[in-house]
């Protein structure tokens, strides 16, 4: 007897199948003949994937910066879980910690390298602000909350410092087990050349489309060198669309040369949730398809290559023994016009709708589902 049956699910290939849930797990996917307490018949009308997984939020609660509730970043809009990047140090991670055990949301952080978080846009320049021994203790203390590092490398972030912080925070990578590094790259100094040079195999560089001079395209429209050695050794481009990083130009010409996300994520908090241009995950996706992506290559994006990234080895899959976290959606046709970070419009004909999440085996409407639907979760 299983906890809930999804019968005729479609995935995102257009299979159907069933998808069996006991205990918080996936108990079996496929042809599936056991009885369930619960049964969700979806007829093949509704997608099915792994959770969503969002990269890149800022979602704690208590930042005077960049601040919102997991929940409402997460599984309100789809998203079974998310990342965040960098709003907490080791000041504050306890805190944030405490905070996130009472949401629905799984949450995870990867933390700044900077003590002090996001309470100021120039963390990192105060090297003082840096502290190896803080860093350390903070991971020992949340070894399964802490899965990851950030480091914001950009003019406005590191003053004076130039590409010091970031060799601080490879130093730090290795000193914490080889932790993922996420390095958000906007405005310089430094450069990015200096950057992408110092990035190792599993190092994540966030607002990888942004439309600012120090971007990834040379002025020809061609990959930088250094980002194409970067990518060779294994390190990964993350979206982070957020208030001021994402240019549809710079995607659309990457995207059209073959140099495609390894993960989409939102850079989502409570202005940019509430008043755009990212509003959630599903309008962020939303747009790769728009680009030119298709469906199966966006929903990788936000399920198994986000787990695969930042380790999270029970999350990513439909598959039985993985954690019994879904997100359920519509791809419905209508007109939209989409925004990016730098004003500029795309018209589009498709619109990613989460309905419902299930999380952990439990089922939730999302804001948009309850407005349409009763599914019996």
């Amino acid at each position: 007897m299983f906890d809930l049956l999804l019968r005729r699910a479609r995935l995102v290939d257009d299979r159907l199948t069933n998808i069996a849930i006991q205990d918080g797990k996936i108990a079996a996917v496929g042809e599936i003949n056991a009885p369930a307490d619960k049964t969700l018949e979806l007829a093949g009308k509704h997608y099915v994937s792994a959770g969503w997984i969002d990269s890149h939020v800022h979602c704690y609660p208590n930042s005077p910066i960049y601040n919102d509730k997991p929940d409402s970043v997460g599984i309100a809009t789809g998203v079974t879980t998310v990342v965040d990047a960098g709003s907490t140090g080791a000041d504050d991670v306890d805190d944030f910690y405490t905070i996130t055990r009472d949401a629905v949301t799984e949450v995870y952080a990867l933390l700044n390298i900077s003590r002090v978080g996001l309470i100021t846009q120039n963390e990192l320049a105060n090297m003082a602000n840096i502290d190896a021994a803080a860093v350390r203790d903070a991971v020992k203390r949340y070894p399964d909350f802490i899965v990851g590092l950030k480091a914001r490398m950009s003019s406005s972030v590191v003053g004076d410092n130039g590409i010091t912080p970031l060799e601080r925070a490879k130093a730090m990578q290795q000193q914490n087990g080889d932790l993922p590094l996420m390095v958000h790259i906007g405005n310089n100094p430094p450069n990015l050349d200096e950057i992408a040079e110092r990035l190792s195999a599993g190092d994540i560089i966030t607002h990888c489309y942004n439309g600012k001079p120090n971007r990834i395209l040379t002025p020809s429209g061609e990959l930088r060198a250094s980002v194409t050695r970067a990518i060779a050794r294994g390190v990964r481009l993350d979206v982070g669309h957020g208030s001021a990083s994402f240019s549809f130009a710079v995607a659309q010409q990457a995207i059209a040369a073959g140099i495609l996300p390894h993960t989409i994520s939102s850079d989502i908090y409570c202005r940019n949730r509430i008043h755009g241009p990212v509003y959630s995950l599903a309008k962020v996706m939303s747009k790769f398809l728009a680009i030119g992506m298709s469906l199966p290559q966006v929903i990788a994006c936000v399920t198994d290559h986000a787990a695969e990234g930042l380790c999270l080895r029970r999350k990513g899959r439909l598959a039985p023994g993985f954690d019994a976290d879904l997100t359920i959606f519509d791809l419905r046709r209508q007109p939209v016009l989409f925004t990016d970070a730098e004003n500029d419009s795309l018209q589009a004909d498709q619109l990613l709708t989460p309905l419902a999440a299930i999380r952990a085996g439990k089922g939730y409407m999302t804001e948009q589902g309850s407005a349409e639907h009763a599914f019996d979760l």
